[in-house]
């Protein structure tokens, strides 16, 4: 008879607070030898299941109940081969990146080079030396949690520069921004002030064959005039007082990757021509010293100044205006992508409960609606600060009351005058025969009861939408969806299941 999966504790439970202790899965068709190792391996503190065929084996990995670290996984089974039972878990998305250890009593070299292959951590032949064991179950669990934290810190900082919507407006930036984004143009990305401009720039990096190399970023606005020659191009020791070493600038530093020069309208107009030779023929030379250097460097400008209206009064060189507008994008204002405000406050609140360490706090229906009413000059960066405000002086959830005053609200209200009650009402037969002015009502959107979307399910609906775009538009590659959507490939996962997304939908 084969036995089923068979969950096997370590002998005391964690102490209140502590961290659970790390599960390894044995799958092996010899009692004696799980049996054994689930000795050596609670004796180490580990939590241990266990496992006679292969396919028990992946009834435990499919359930949620029982999350693996490690799998240690024999090659002769009832079932299946273990190198086929491996190549199946590694090219499963939810479970690709477990670490798995193969062992073997009749071990083959092409055994052990196929399962190293397919992607096994280590290979033991049988019988088992405990040290060995041990000493490589704690450094391959140890090498994939490190692995899981470099993924997940590099994952937010994704998200940190990701940028969210899916209005027609940030649809149309998006298409720009992946057909630019491959090339070498230099780009000038305009707009207002908190509409994003670096988030563009860091996505067309990110975009971009030069991902692998540095993105330097110099606020031109805030370099000191007599300054900006040396912070871009760097200077010699000596060159002006000071200048006490020599010092490679932001062109060097950005050598094969992108240089992104923000507030590019405040440059100094001789800083200008210097800046034009570099992005012409690739050359720079530092301050005190006549030696060319070669730079490799693609060049992304912004402003949220009219170039073209500074080119007429002598402000701005017009060479360099059209050396640089060779592909001008324009970034949207918040007001041109209203309906992507309910997803940036949700967005901006979950943002800020990770890096603070909280949960992220419910939102009230009218909070949201005195957002989507308000006026924001300041744009997304104005919005943001507004939530992460509302979420410090909240309590367990976020209501009106929470709201920062709206600075450009106006101090009187103004009614509409009723067309009955103008300044000539007092002729009621004029007041009737007066032509009435209606306010159409808006269509609502209706569920299968015929009753109108709560904002829930607009909101449900609408994000399982966009995830399913997304996927079409990735040829449904779940590791480049889940970073162009700005979440954990997991929770992907999770989203996918709960929306019932079938590949190939439209």
């Amino acid at each position: 008879m084969l036995e089923g999966p068979t969950v096997q504790s370590a002998p005391s439970s964690p102490p209140p607070g502590a961290p659970a202790p790390p599960t390894v899965l044995i799958v092996d068709d010899e009692k004696n030898i799980r049996r054994t190792l689930q000795l050596v391996l609670e004796g180490d503190g580990y939590r241990v299941i266990g496992a006679e065929t292969a396919g028990a084996g992946l009834q435990v990995l499919a359930s949620p109940e029982t999350p693996v670290d490690l799998l240690v996984l024999d090659v002769q089974l009832p079932d299946m081969s273990g190198l086929e039972a491996l190549a199946k878990i590694h090219t499963d998305e939810a479970t690709r990146d477990l670490p798995i250890i193969v062992i073997s009593g009749h071990a083959t070299v092409n055994d052990a080079v196929q399962a190293i292959k397919l992607g096994a951590s280590d290979f033991f032949e049988k019988p088992l030396a405990r040290e060995r064991v041990l000493v490589s179950v704690r450094n391959v669990i140890h090498a994939a949690r490190a692995h899981r934290e470099l993924a997940r810190v590099t994952e937010q900082q994704l998200q940190r520069y990701e940028m969210i919507g899916r209005t027609p407006a940030l649809q149309r930036l998006f298409h720009e921004i992946e057909k630019v984004a491959p090339t070498k143009a230099s780009v000038l990305i305009t707009g207002e002030s908190g509409t994003g401009k670096e988030l563009i720039a860091r996505a067309i990096h990110r975009l971009s064959p030069r991902i692998d190399g540095p993105f330097v970023k110099v606020n031109c606005a805030a370099i000191p005039r007599e300054l900006i020659e040396s912070e871009l191009f760097g200077h010699e020791r000596g060159a002006f007082t000071g200048a006490l070493l020599r010092r490679r600038g932001l062109f060097e530093q950005a050598h094969s990757g992108t240089l992104f020069l923000d507030e590019i309208g405040d440059m100094d107009i001789v800083a200008q021509a210097k800046v034009l030779r570099a992005v012409q023929a690739g050359e720079v030379s530092r301050v005190g010293s006549e030696h060319v250097i070669h730079v490799d460097v693609r060049v992304l400008a912004a402003t949220n100044k009219d170039l073209a209206k500074g080119v007429e009064s002598g402000t701005f060189r017009e060479d360099l205006y059209f050396r640089l507008a060779v592909f001008p994008i324009r970034s949207p204002t918040l007001r041109e992508r209203v309906d992507d405000i309910p997803l940036l406050v949700h967005a901006f609140m979950e943002q800020f409960a990770r890096e603070n360490g909280t949960r992220p706090k419910p939102i009230d229906d009218a909070v949201m609606h005195a957002l989507i009413t308000r006026k924001w000059p300041g744009n997304v960066r104005e919005l943001k600060n507004a939530v992460e405000r509302s979420a410090i002086l909240s309590g367990d959830r976020v209501t009106v009351a929470d709201l920062p005053e709206d600075p450009h609200a106006s101090p009187f209200e103004e009614e509409a005058d009723d067309v009955s009650s103008g300044p000539d009402s007092g002729d009621d037969d004029a007041a009737l025969d007066a032509p009435r002015v209606t306010t159409p009502t808006p269509a609502l959107a209706t569920a299968p009861s015929g009753k109108p979307f709560t904002l829930r399910e607009h909101r449900e609906r609408s994000e399982r939408s966009y995830i399913v775009e997304t996927l079409r538009a990735t040829g449904w590659n779940i590791s480049r969806t889940a970073i162009l959507l700005g979440v954990e490939r997991t929770n992907l996962h999770k989203k996918i299941r709960a929306y019932q997304i079938q590949r190939g939908e439209r």
